[in-house]
C-alpha cells in the first residue's frame, strides 16, 4: 500500500454516518426549470430539517433537476444559485453540509462550499477517465486539490469509485480505483455506489475497497433502504440515503415522512 495521506478530518461527529441527500429541483436557466431560487430554497429547507431532524448526520445538496448534465464546468448562475441555498441551509440545519455539481464540476462545488458553509463536496469522477451519457469525463484532482489550498477551504473530498452511470475507460480493477483516487488524488474518502442511482450497491465493492484503502473512510453512495441498511451499516463508514426516502420511492418527489422514520428506525436512530 503506498504511503498514506492524512486526510481532512471526518466532518461528522459519528461514524457510521448517515447523510441525507437534498435533491434539488430544477434551477433557473435549466431545461426544465418552472420554480424561482426562493421557492426552490424553501424546499430545500424544509427537507434539509427534516433529516436533520429525524437523526441523519449530515446532508448533501446535489442539483439533480438539471438535467441534461453538462459533463464538467457548469454556468456561474447555477454555482451561484446553488452557493444561496445552501447558505440557507446552513442557517437552518446544525449538521454538516456537502455540495455535489453534477456531472462533476468538483470545483464549483469546492466554491460553493466554501462560500457557504459547506463541509465536504462529492466528486464523481476524481481521477481516471470514465465513458458517461455527457461523454468522456476526466479526473481533474490535480486542479481540485491545489484549488482547496488556494481558497483555504476546510472542505473535505468525497470521491466516487467506478461512479454509477459511468463506466471506466479501458480496464480497471475496482482496487486499484480506490487506492489511485485515495493516494494519488488524495481523496478524504471513498464512495462506493451501484449502477444507477437508486440501485442497490453490491456488497463485495464495498469490501474490495474497505480492504485496499482500510485508513480511509468509505461510504454507500446508492441504492440504501431500510430493509438493506444492517449489513451496509455494519460494514461502511457512512450511507448516502436519497431515493428510497421519497413519495414512492421517485427520487424526484418529496421526502415521505414515513419512509424517514422506518429508515432512522433501522440504523437505530
Amino acid at each position: 500500500m503506498p504511503e498514506a495521506h492524512p486526510p481532512v478530518h471526518w466532518p461528522f461527529d459519528a461514524s457510521p454516518a448517515c447523510i441525507g441527500m437534498v435533491h434539488l429541483p430544477p434551477l433557473p436557466g435549466s431545461p426544465q426549470s418552472v420554480l424561482s431560487i426562493s421557492a426552490i430554497g424553501e424546499r430545500a429547507v424544509e427537507e434539509a430539517r427534516m433529516l436533520a431532524d429525524a437523526g441523519c448526520d449530515g446532508v448533501m445538496v446535489e442539483n439533480f433537476g438539471d438535467v441534461p448534465f453538462f459533463a464538467e464546468r457548469v454556468e456561474p448562475h447555477t454555482l451561484t444559485a446553488m452557493a444561496v441555498i445552501v447558505a440557507e441551509i446552513r442557517g437552518a440545519v446544525a449538521v454538516p453540509i456537502g455540495v455535489n455539481v453534477l456531472r462533476n464540476d468538483a470545483r464549483g462545488a469546492l466554491a460553493v462550499a466554501a462560500a457557504a458553509g459547506g463541509r465536504f463536496i462529492r466528486v464523481n469522477v476524481h481521477t481516471g477517465v470514465y465513458v458517461a451519457d455527457q461523454g468522456l469525463i476526466e479526473g481533474r484532482a490535480a486542479e481540485t486539490l491545489r484549488y482547496r489550498r488556494e481558497l483555504a477551504a476546510d472542505v473535505a473530498v468525497f470521491a466516487d469509485v467506478h461512479v454509477k452511470h459511468a463506466s471506466p475507460l479501458g480496464a480497471s480493477d475496482l482496487a486499484v480505483a480506490a487506492e489511485d483516487a485515495a493516494y494519488r488524488g488524495l481523496a478524504d474518502a471513498l464512495i462506493v455506489s451501484g449502477p444507477t442511482t437508486g440501485r442497490a450497491t453490491s456488497i463485495e465493492d464495498v469490501r474490495t475497497v474497505k480492504r485496499a484503502v482500510p485508513d480511509r473512510p468509505v461510504l454507500v453512495g446508492s441504492g440504501v433502504s431500510a430493509e438493506n441498511v444492517a449489513e451496509l451499516w455494519e460494514l461502511a463508514d457512512g450511507v448516502i440515503i436519497g431515493s428510497s426516502l421519497k413519495v414512492d420511492g421517485v427520487t424526484t418527489n418529496p421526502i415521505d415522512p414515513d419512509r424517514l422514520d422506518a429508515f432512522m428506525h433501522a440504523v437505530g436512530r
